[in-house]
C-alpha cells in the first residue's frame, strides 16, 4: 500500500475545480467515457499488432447507478493500468494538467464555462463527487490497483484482487449533485454526448421479444384462435450507434441511408432535407461529416447552431462558429475532426490555422456540390431555389471565393417564373434594357402583388422584371453592380420611378403644359399633400401613364434597407419614410385639376388621384382608406 500527497501548488484544488467548472459540470461524464473509449481502442490496436496477448472480448463501456450507495460507476474493458501506471498517469500527468488549468484561470473573475479552455479529463469527476475510486487491471500480467481520493490532496494506492481486465471508476456523488443519480439525467447526457461513441455503451437493460421464440396458436373452448404472448428476454440497453453514416464511404450509402441518418440526428424534424453533402478529407487535415440543406424560410433570424461538432464520434458542441462559415450555420448535420480538441474554446478556434483551413474546405465543398446539382439537374435546382437562396445569397455577400463560384449557379427568378443566372440575365436584357447613357438596368420587384401595376407597365415595354424578395437583397445588388467589371449594371426596383424614367431612352416626351402652367400647378398640388413626407415632381410622361405616381428613389430606399439589415449608411434605417409624388403633366386629369374653377372640386380630384397613387403602393390605410371609399361612391353617383 502507498499513501501520498498529490503535488499541489494551488491550495485546496478540488473545491476550486468544482467552483470554476460548475456551469459545465455535466462534462465529467463525457470526459470519463472518452477515457474509457481511448483505453478500449488502444487495446484493440495492441492486439492487432500482436503486442497484447489477450482476447478483446465484449468491449463495451458500462454505466451504472447505485442510489442507495450514492455512486455512479463507469466501467470499461480496455487496456487497464498497473500500480505504477496509476501513479504516473493519475497522480502526476493528469493532475498536473488540472493544476496548470487552475493556475491559469483562478484569478479570472469574468471567465465562464472555462472547461472549454483546457482538458481536465479524469479530474473533472470531482465536479460532482466528493470521493473517487479507481479499480483497474492492466492487460499485462501484473496485479490490479485500487486508487482512492476523498477530494483532498491525499490519496491511497493499493494492490487489489480485481480479476477482469479494464478500469472501473466509482464516483461517490456529492450531496449537491444528486441529480446525477437519476437515470433520466444520465441517459440524457449519454444521448447528448455519446450517442455515436465508437465503443458500445451499456446503460441498464431492456426487454425485447425473443427472436428464437415462435408463439403457438391454439383454440379456446369456444373455438376461437388464441395466440400465446410473445416471450421476452432481457438484453443490454446499448444507447449508442457505433457506426454512424458519416464514418462510412459515400459509395457505401444509399439515399435512404442519408434520410435515416438525418432523422436519427433530428428526431423531431419531420420534413426531409433538400439534399446532403458528404465531407471526407484526410489531407492537410482530417475531417468527415455530412451536411444537410433543410428547407428554410426567408427569415434570417433562423436558429443557428444546428450543425453538431464531434471529435472521434464524441460530441463537442453545437456552436460551430469559427469552424463552419457563418452563412452555412443555417445548415444541419455533423462535422467530425480529430484535429479539433475535445474541449474547444472560441479563442482557440480564432487562432488555429487548421480550423481556418477546415472552414475554407467546407465552403469549397458546398460550392462544388451546388454547382454539380445545378449542372446535372437544373430544373430540380430551380424548384429548390426559394428554399436555399437565403444561404447562397448570404454566402455570396460574406465569402468572396464563394461569390465567384456562386455567380455561375445563383438564380434570379422573374415575375413570370423563369430563372436566369446572372450572365444569362445580362445577355437577355442587354439590347432592351440599356438606357441612353449605356447603363444596363435590371428591373426587379420585391412583392409581385403590391407592385403589380408597375410590373405590368414594364412588361408592356418588353422588359424583364425579377422577383428579389430576400431580406439581404439590397446588399447583394450592390455587390453584383460593383463586380460587373466594365459593364454598367444598375438594379432598380420597378416602383422606384415611372418606367420611362427608370430606363431613359433617347426620345424625350414633350409636356402638354407650358412652364407657366406648371409653375401655377406646383403649389396647388403641394398644398394638398403632406410636405414632410412627399416631394412633388411635375414630369412629362406618356398620356396613358397614371396621373399621379408615388415612387421611392432607388438609392434612398436601398440605403435604408441596407442600414436595417446591417451595412449602408449609419442611421439611414431610422429616417422617416420619404416619397416622390410624380405628377404626369400630359394626363388629361392633371389638366382638368389645373383648369377647374371651383376649389372644392379641385381638391376632390387631387385627393382621389393622390389616394389612388397611395393605394397602388399599399400606403392607404385607416381613416384615409375609409374616406377614399366614401368619396369613390359619391363619384359613381
Amino acid at each position: 500500500m502507498s499513501k501520498g500527497n498529490i503535488n499541489v501548488a494551488v491550495e485546496n484544488i478540488f473545491p476550486l475545480i468544482k467552483k470554476f467548472l460548475y456551469s459545465d459540470h455535466e462534462i465529467f461524464l463525457r470526459e470519463l467515457i472518452s477515457n474509457g473509449t481511448d483505453a478500449t481502442t488502444k487495446l484493440k490496436h495492441l492486439i492487432s499488432i500482436g503486442e497484447a496477448k489477450t482476447e478483446l472480448g465484449d468491449s463495451k463501456i458500462e454505466i451504472s447507478i447505485d442510489k442507495d450507495a450514492k455512486t455512479l460507476t463507469i466501467k470499461d474493458q480496455g487496456i487497464g493500468m498497473t500500480v505504477d501506471e496509476v501513479e504516473k498517469y493519475i497522480n502526476q500527468i493528469a493532475f498536473s494538467g488540472a493544476e496548470e488549468f487552475l493556475e491559469k484561470y483562478k484569478d479570472d473573475k469574468n471567465e465562464t464555462g472555462v472547461i472549454g479552455h483546457f482538458g481536465l479529463g479524469f479530474y473533472s469527476a470531482f465536479m460532482v463527487a466528493d470521493k473517487v475510486e479507481i479499480f483497474t487491471k492492466s492487460y499485462k500480467d501484473e496485479p490490479a490497483a485500487h486508487w482512492t481520493c476523498d477530494g483532498s490532496p491525499e490519496y491511497v494506492l493499493v494492490e487489489h484482487d480485481k480479476a477482469d481486465r479494464g478500469t472501473e471508476i466509482v464516483l461517490h456523488i456529492a450531496d449537491d449533485s444528486t441529480e446525477f443519480l437519476e437515470e433520466g439525467k444520465i441517459r440524457g447526457l449519454l444521448t447528448k454526448y455519446n450517442r455515436f461513441n465508437q465503443v458500445p455503451i451499456k446503460f441498464g437493460t431492456k426487454k425485447i421479444n425473443d427472436p428464437n421464440f415462435t408463439p403457438k396458436t391454439t383454440k379456446d373452448k369456444d373455438g376461437k384462435e388464441v395466440t400465446e404472448p410473445h416471450k421476452q428476454i432481457e438484453v443490454d440497453d446499448i444507447i449508442n450507434n457505433t457506426d454512424p453514416a458519416w464514418t462510412k464511404k459515400p459509395a457505401d450509402l444509399e439515399d435512404q441511408d442519408y434520410k435515416d441518418f438525418y432523422h436519427e440526428l433530428y428526431p423531431m424534424q419531420f420534413e426531409e432535407s433538400l439534399f446532403h453533402i458528404h465531407l471526407n478529407v484526410d489531407y492537410p487535415f482530417n475531417l468527415t461529416g455530412i451536411l444537410f440543406f433543410p428547407k428554410l424560410t426567408q427569415n434570417l433570424d433562423i436558429q443557428k447552431d444546428k450543425i453538431q461538432l464531434y471529435q472521434n464520434q464524441v460530441f463537442v458542441t453545437d456552436n460551430v462558429e469559427g469552424i463552419v462559415p457563418d452563412f452555412l450555420q443555417m445548415l444541419k448535420g455533423v462535422i467530425d475532426s480529430p484535429d479539433i480538441p475535445l474541449n474547444v474554446s472560441r479563442s482557440y478556434l480564432q487562432a488555429d490555422g487548421a480550423v481556418k483551413k477546415i472552414s475554407g474546405y467546407i465552403t469549397k465543398k458546398v460550392a462544388d456540390k451546388l454547382s454539380s446539382l445545378f449542372k446535372n439537374n437544373r430544373e430540380d435546382f430551380e424548384q429548390k431555389w426559394n428554399d436555399i437562396k437565403v444561404i447562397i445569397e448570404y454566402g455570396m455577400l460574406s465569402e468572396d471565393k464563394f461569390f465567384d463560384k456562386a455567380k455561375k449557379f445563383a438564380l434570379y427568378p422573374t415575375v413570370d417564373n423563369t430563372y436566369f443566372t446572372f450572365d444569362e440575365l445580362i445577355e437577355k436584357t442587354k439590347d432592351t434594357q440599356t438606357d441612353k447613357d449605356g447603363n444596363q438596368v435590371i428591373l426587379y420587384a420585391a412583392n409581385k402583388n403590391a407592385q403589380h401595376s408597375y410590373i405590368e407597365e414594364a412588361k408592356a415595354k418588353g422588359y424583364e422584371v425579377l422577383v428579389l424578395d430576400s431580406p439581404i437583397v439590397s446588399h447583394l445588388m450592390q455587390k453584383l453592380e460593383t463586380s460587373a467589371g466594365d459593364a454598367k449594371i444598375q438594379f432598380k426596383r420597378v416602383d422606384a420611378d415611372h418606367i420611362d424614367n427608370l430606363i431613359k431612352k433617347d426620345d424625350t416626351v414633350i409636356s402638354k403644359l407650358s412652364d407657366e402652367e406648371k409653375e401655377k400647378l406646383q403649389p396647388i398640388i403641394e398644398a394638398a399633400v403632406p410636405k414632410e413626407t412627399y416631394t412633388v415632381q411635375l414630369e412629362a410622361m406618356d398620356s396613358n401613364a397614371s396621373p399621379f405616381l408615388i415612387t421611392v428613389p432607388e438609392f434612398m430606399r436601398r440605403m435604408k434597407e441596407m442600414s436595417a439589415t446591417g451595412g449602408g449608411m449609419m442611421g439611414m434605417g431610422n429616417l422617416p419614410e420619404m416619397y416622390n409624388l410624380v405628377v404626369n403633366t400630359n394626363h388629361p386629369l392633371v389638366s382638368e385639376i389645373l383648369n377647374t374653377k371651383t376649389e372644392k372640386k379641385q381638391q376632390r380630384l387631387i385627393s382621389q388621384a393622390f389616394d389612388l397613387a397611395k393605394l397602388s403602393q399599399n400606403l392607404l390605410h385607416g381613416e384615409e382608406l375609409t374616406n377614399f371609399i366614401k368619396r369613390s361612391y359619391e363619384l359613381i353617383k
